[in-house]
């Protein structure tokens, strides 16, 4: 799964429940953050399921965190910053515009260390809908009744590009060699290495639109699914319905001759 870039999830200050988030909060979680230790994970408005095919069940986790300042209109504070490693679900939500702000769940005595720590990163709608109003129903989804939730903040998904030097910059990086060429040499040496650069630069093209079909007809083939599932059901449906029963026998009547009374 991708990594994310670091983001800002929280700035010293006020948090859902009238409980500050202090400097000196930010700083312990920013040293103790370990996920080997406790890894937090992504719940959807700090819900945890706990079906694996649940709306509600994990999206990611976060797998670090560090502390910076950062400039606001009161003066500088400091801010804690995550990296996450999102499921393909969550990077799905983000980009269609879906649960843009993060809150932070904070234990403030983990594990009887006396020190705060990360267990959880919610991703919710909006800061309104994690803001006092929503208190008593936001208390429910508390891991621990002590634990706090911070004021919601809106992030935008980036991730590092992958490592690795792609195709045309390969390809560039080859031809290199040969560019100390004169004369004829070095003119048919240009246009062969434009044409093969070119023919890379297709190759690049073909290799995504070929990655672009092959999700579209992941996405027909499931609609397809769906949509046979559906007749069978309503066959299943028509063939126990009542009038589908035995029917009657059709009336054969008789031969055409006329009865006479005696």
């Amino acid at each position: 799964m991708p990594k994310s870039q670091f983001f800002r999830v929280a700035t010293e200050g006020a948090t859902t429940d009238g409980r500050n988030i202090d400097r000196a909060t930010i700083e312990q979680i920013a040293a103790t953050y370990n996920p080997k230790t406790y890894g937090a994970r992504i719940w959807l408005e700090h819900i945890r399921g706990i079906l694996p095919d649940s709306q509600f069940k994990a999206y990611g986790d976060v797998i670090a965190v560090k502390a910076e300042e950062v400039d606001t209109d009161s003066g500088k504070k400091l801010a804690l910053f995550a990296q996450i490693e999102p499921t393909p679900e969550l990077v799905a939500i983000n980009k269609a515009k879906q649960k843009l702000y993060t809150s932070l769940e904070i234990q403030p005595d983990f594990a009887d260390s006396a020190q705060p720590y990360l267990v959880g990163l919610g991703v919710t709608d909006s800061p309104a809908s994690l803001g006092t109003e929503a208190l008593k129903f936001s208390a429910g989804r508390k891991q621990q009744s002590a634990n706090l939730f911070t004021s919601a903040v809106e992030v935008t998904l980036e991730f590092d590009e992958p490592q690795g030097i792609k195709l045309a910059d390969a390809v560039k990086n080859l031809l290199s060699r040969f560019s100390h060429k004169s004369g004829t040499d070095a003119a048919q040496f240009a246009d062969i290495s434009e044409a093969v650069q070119a023919l890379a630069g297709h190759v690049v093209t073909a290799n995504d639109n070929y990655t672009g079909t092959l999700a579209r007809l992941e996405k027909a083939e499931t609609a397809l699914k769906a949509t046979q599932d559906e007749l069978a059901a309503f066959k299943s449906q028509m063939d126990a319905a009542p009038g589908n029963g035995p029917r009657r026998p059709a009336a054969t009547g008789n031969d055409g001759a006329v009865q006479t009374e005696f």
